[in-house]
């Protein structure tokens, strides 16, 4: 996808797709195939263009050429697909679509599942916890998982002990970028393949069993899809947008404009992690599963083990100590909170006890003025209650740790 001076220098991503789509059954339509190689390509320029070359260390403009096989749909989207991809990422990104892509796969034997809907499998709590209330509810999801270094095994686990292994499609997008290097590490737009992949299951299951459009369930705590900025250094896109409402909307009006029959439903918009613990309908298994869950933003910088002090960690073990479980997770290399200071980097156990303070101070407008003026009022007032709730489940954590 990137060429330099020889084949040798040519990176590619991907690679492995179109075998493991077909060998899946799955039967994409033009719309949804040509959706998964734009996010490839996305996340692919994502990864190789280094943020530190931009005049401000941070913002890049990113001149992108993808060749789709059906690109003239996509084509009359092109400003509505880079706004979405310019409030996801925080670059400015400029599009130029071209005939000539790979045609969508076509398998052998298609594959028809028995279910209803889809839901995303990452490996998380989160996650977890929406696989175990679809399937309290009687629902049959078709569980889809983006490979993840440390993840694959967890997410077959689960998918196996819900039942659904018959119904688990795992695919990885096999980024590989020469010269070798690690690339660039931010990687905002990694979670657009996430959604290419579901909207790809939405399809198949749509197009072989009623034609209806398919809910796919996006299983993310309120907290962290609003990600409103801990301090004035985290502003804008250096918070990330994954799930964010307003990235979540774009999406979904592409979706729906490029006639991919895939719905969004994310049912813990207004729920804080340690909430979604509380109310799952299956205490029992995730009283057994949980712990076997990934959350740590840094989970492979620590040899495959949660850090415990990045803002995911404290999250996850704020939300244990606010449903009163035990914590089950193996180990956190910094166990003591008051005691976790990193030699480099954000200081998150720091910018996370000044946020709790802030609120506690001057009140939840403090932190969070002007981050919502996307929503309507009724709507403001729920996402401003889930992060007063959710930093209030940290204070308590950071509290027993007496770092408050």
């Amino acid at each position: 996808m990137y060429a330099h001076d020889g084949l040798a220098d040519v990176s590619t991503v991907g690679t492995s797709l179109v075998h493991d789509i077909k060998s899946a059954g799955i039967s994409p339509s033009a719309a949804s195939w040509d959706f998964l190689t734009l996010a490839l390509a996305v996340n692919a320029a994502d990864h190789a263009v280094e943020r530190n070359a931009s005049s401000d260390g941070w913002t890049r403009t990113i001149d992108l050429e993808v060749a789709l096989y059906e690109p003239d749909p996509f084509r009359q989207l092109v400003v509505e697909i880079q706004q979405a991809l310019r409030f996801l990422t925080g670059d400015f990104w400029r599009l130029t679509l071209i005939e000539g892509g790979y045609p969508p796969p076509r398998p052998r034997q298609r594959t028809v599942h028995d279910a209803d809907c889809v839901s995303l499998l990452s490996g998380g709590l989160d996650s977890l916890i929406g696989a175990l209330d679809l399937t309290a509810q009687g629902r049959a999801p078709i569980f889809v998982s983006h490979i993840a270094k440390g993840d694959s095994e967890t997410q077959r686990w689960y998918a196996q002990r819900l039942g659904g292994a018959e119904r688990h499609l795992q695919w990885n997008q096999n980024i590989w970028l020469k010269p070798q290097r690690d690339g660039e590490g931010s990687t905002r737009g990694r979670s657009i393949v996430f959604f290419a992949f579901a909207a790809l299951a939405a399809d198949n299951l749509s197009s072989t069993t009623t034609g209806a459009p398919v809910d796919v369930f996006v299983p993310e705590n309120g907290l962290i899809s609003l990600n409103v900025p801990l301090n004035a250094g985290r502003v804008g896109s250096l918070s990330t947008k994954t799930t964010h409402p307003v990235f979540m909307q774009r999406l979904q009006a592409l979706w729906t404009a490029l006639d991919i029959p895939a719905v969004l439903r994310l049912p813990y918009a207004a729920l804080t992690k340690g909430e979604m613990m509380a109310a799952c309908l299956d205490q029992a298994s995730l009283t057994n599963f949980a712990g076997q869950s990934t959350s740590c933003g840094r989970y492979s910088v620590f040899g495959l083990k949660h850090c415990g002090r990045c803002v995911p960690c404290l999250v996850r073990r704020s939300a244990f100590l606010r449903a009163g479980m035990t914590d089950t997770t193996a180990t956190y290399v910094f166990p003591d909170l008051s005691a976790a200071r990193p030699e480099r980097g954000p200081n998150d156990v720091a910018a996370v006890a000044a946020a709790v303070l802030k609120v506690e101070q001057s009140g939840i407008r403090a932190m969070t003025a002007g981050q919502f003026a996307f929503a309507a009022p009724a709507r403001r007032a729920e996402f401003e209650g889930v992060v007063e709730r959710g930093l209030s489940e940290l204070g308590a954590l950071l509290r027993l740790h007496n770092v408050l």
